[in-house]
């Protein structure tokens, strides 16, 4: 047993104590009033790293929140550089009459940690904080070169930070990201993802009369924007799931039978994941699996619908205007803007001409892909299975981490997903939570892990 891992199980209980610290600022980003809270957070996160032995840590302005940056690069130029990213910032807690304990008083139920960014995303960046405690108390050093940058404002898009990486290129210059900030497949099953879906977000406003109308007066003689944006809204897929966009799937590219076989052997089972979300049936585009459709299909979905009037009793208007948020997935190659010009033209092509459409995009992202068989790769499945007692298995991700791919445009390094939380963990919900085990056996794999990165 190494110094740094009978360190780390010996201090079990004093991480869980200053994780509980971490987790008590209300790091809200997207809340004005939180804005003093988010700061705190980010000086705790500068004075903790300083603490355990990081230099040239600082907390970077930006228009928004800031970023705190840290480094120590001690280890050599024939060491790898690893940039590990993270954010501290969290959700909104609403509705808070569903927390079953106060969201920013983490409390312990079981064997998991209750407490707003618990999972997403600060007991995942804590992981590497205690990890590299472990090697710089023990050993006086790191086994590779680190560099830390843990952001503030990831849950509201990473706006600003784009403009940071791309004005300090040469500080973040690396070899390889490393992200916390995912899930493992299940309990049971460790894994390491390889890749993520991106996002075209759109709205479609639909007009019709120049004001709202009496529907009895007018009901029949013009066209309601509500039923003409319901009637568009169906004729995006067909009853098979397929979306039905010219040209929509030009640039997705079919899954490798190494793949495939990868996902048959995974314990998924279509009847217990129904029942988890108690529906009687599951739905997606026919011919594929519920996790080919999931991790590597691209989506489209309505999001949100609103017009005319959905207060208490009774109002028999017909609306002037309805409109409709609509999200699709996209999977690697896909090109969001590419999406957003083919998803605009066809549905102009389909609104009938008793309305008028006006089509805009709100939030893009493409998605990304790291091989699988990278010298990174298979250093994080060795240490992996260190820390967990078994073989990870590599699973793509259904979601959307935009920033991966500015690492790879503006940086040239690909990212790995290194993460310790589970699917069922309430990410972005009440009573969010983090498995104790993952938490300790996490910072067990991150020590090993920089000691694989040292024999690349």
């Amino acid at each position: 047993m190494s110094k740094q891992t009978d360190f780390i199980n010996s201090n079990k209980d004093r991480y869980i104590t200053e994780l509980k610290h971490f987790l008590s600022y209300p790091s809200i980003s997207t809340n004005p009033e939180n804005k003093k809270d988010v700061l705190e957070c980010a000086e705790y996160i500068k004075e903790h790293l300083e603490k355990i032995g990081f230099s040239n840590v600082t907390i970077y302005p930006t228009k928004g929140h800031p970023v705190v940056y840290a480094d120590w690069l001690n280890a050599g130029a024939d060491k790898p550089t690893i940039l590990i990213y993270g954010h501290y910032d969290v959700q909104p807690v609403d509705p808070l009459n569903l927390w079953t304990s106060p969201p920013f008083e983490a409390e312990i139920r079981g064997e998991n940690i209750f407490a707003r960014g618990s999972a997403d995303d600060k007991g995942q960046v804590f992981i590497h904080f205690k990890a590299l405690e472990a090697h710089l108390s023990q050993n006086g050093s790191l086994p590779v070169n680190i560099k830390l940058i843990i952001e503030g404002e990831e849950e509201i898009g990473s706006i600003h930070l784009g403009d940071f990486i791309s004005e300090h290129k040469d500080l973040l210059n690396c070899d390889v990201v490393v992200i916390s900030d995912t899930a493992m497949y299940s309990k049971d099953v460790p894994a390491i993802g390889y890749a993520l879906r991106g996002l075209c977000y759109m709205q479609v406003e639909v007009t019709g009369p120049n004001r709202d109308l009496h529907s009895g007066q007018y009901g029949g003689a013009v066209d309601n924007p509500i039923n003409a944006l319901a009637h568009m809204i169906s004729k995006l897929k067909d009853d098979k799931g397929k979306i039905l966009i010219d040209g929509f799937y030009d640039d997705v590219k079919p899954l490798s039978g190494e793949e495939i076989e990868g996902f048959k052997k995974l314990p998924f089972s279509d009847e217990e994941y129904a029942k988890g979300l108690k529906v009687e049936e599951l739905f997606g585009e026919s011919g594929y699996t519920t996790l080919e459709r999931t991790w590597s299909r691209p989506t489209l979905d309505c999001n949100g619908i609103w017009g005319g009037f959905t207060g208490e009793g009774a109002k028999t208007v017909l609306p002037s205007k309805a409109f409709a948020k609509i999200s699709m997935r996209l999977v690697p190659d896909q090109d969001p803007n590419k999406t957003e010009k083919l998803f605009t033209d066809y549905v102009k092509k389909i609104a009938p001409k008793t309305v008028k459409v006006e089509v805009k995009g709100l939030h893009h992202g493409k998605g990304a892909m790291t091989p699988i068989d990278t010298k990174w790769m298979k250093a994080a499945s060795k240490a992996m299975a260190a820390g967990f007692g078994k073989e990870p298995v590599f699973i793509r991700e259904g979601g959307s981490i935009p920033i991966v791919l500015t690492f790879k445009e503006m940086l040239g390094a690909d990212t790995i997903l290194l993460g310790f939380g589970l699917p069922d963990e309430n990410a972005h919900s009440p009573d969010e939570h983090l498995n104790l085990n993952n938490f300790q056996n996490g910072i067990l794999t991150c020590a090993d892990f920089y000691d694989e990165l040292a024999k690349i």
